[in-house]
């Protein structure tokens, strides 16, 4: 493994799903020696001002940005925006806009897991929705591992008591029968939306959504079609082999490269440590993303 790079360029705080507040995430990435960042909070840029102030405090260069959740036919895919304008109206109307759509996902999600018989505790997905934060997959999924109610269904599933890897995968993924799918925006939308706020826009895990290498890298040209400006080809999930490949593909459209260890808290099952990933020989390409 090459020495770990000293940026992270996707990361989350309470304001959507991760652990600590964006003050907080800022001080954790600085005390591992992170040197430039980017909070990415899902659909909201509400702890953005928060993050950029920490990050002078810390010495942290902090990169404004927001991470879209976006429809490709069936997938549900991630597109990063990097260097908006956090304090656009536009932005903040369209981000508005597509919440409530989430919301109402979730709300579906709910209601179908509680004809199923579980019972769903919605005490934090209402309250995240009144002030304003996003309640989505991961916030459901605890309003019902959190119910000791639950348990004898979830045991007779063969889910243990807080395996929320498990529970996603028997309740809240494609093809299981309490999944709704989103409705809004397209890849092409969050694209359109991210350029207007003067940003730049980036595929973020390809191989987390996509693990075929012919389907992801065919995916990468088409979304260099409709304007895309990079991929996230460096990420703790993503083998050496996958990066090179996403890499080599990316250069040769032109496009910016990144890298994330997608940091969700210290106490987060996968992504709990910044830096965490490999470039894997190569040079990130970040053109104007590095330039804060």
């Amino acid at each position: 493994m090459t020495p770990s790079p000293a940026f992270d360029l996707q990361s989350h705080s309470t304001r959507s799903d991760g652990e600590l507040a964006p003050a907080g995430v800022v001080a954790t990435a600085a005390a591992a020696g992170v040197k430039l960042m980017a909070l990415t909070d899902h659909d909201t840029v509400d702890g953005v001002g928060e993050a950029l102030d920490a990050g002078a405090r810390h010495d942290v260069r902090v990169v404004s940005a927001v991470e879209l959740s976006a429809l490709d036919g069936a997938l549900d895919l991630h597109i990063l925006g990097y260097r908006i304008d956090h304090a656009s109206p536009t932005l903040a109307a369209t981000l508005t806009a597509w919440r409530a759509d989430r919301a109402r996902r979730v709300d579906r999600m709910a209601d179908l897991l509680a004809a199923e018989g579980f019972h769903v505790d919605r005490t934090e997905l209402d309250a995240r929705r009144a002030s304003g934060d996003v309640a989505g997959r991961p916030h459901l999924a605890s309003a019902v591992l959190g119910q000791a109610a639950n348990a004898r269904l979830l045991a007779e599933r063969g889910i243990a008591p807080g395996d929320i890897g498990a529970f996603f995968k028997a309740f809240l993924v494609p093809g299981a029968p309490t999944y709704v799918a989103r409705e809004t925006p397209t890849v092409a939308d969050a694209v359109a939306a991210i350029h207007a706020a003067g940003g730049v826009a980036v595929w973020a895990h390809p191989f987390w959504d996509v693990p075929d290498p012919a389907e992801a890298l065919a995916t990468l040209e088409r979304f260099a079609a409709l304007g895309i400006d990079g991929v996230e080809a460096f990420y703790v999930e993503h083998t050496c082999a996958q990066a090179r490949l996403l890499d080599d593909r990316a250069k040769a459209l032109g496009l910016l490269t990144t890298g994330s260890a997608d940091f969700h808290g210290p106490g987060h099952r996968l992504f709990n440590r910044f830096r965490a990933f490999d470039l894997c020989g190569r040079e990130p390409r970040l053109g104007p993303i590095g330039d804060v």
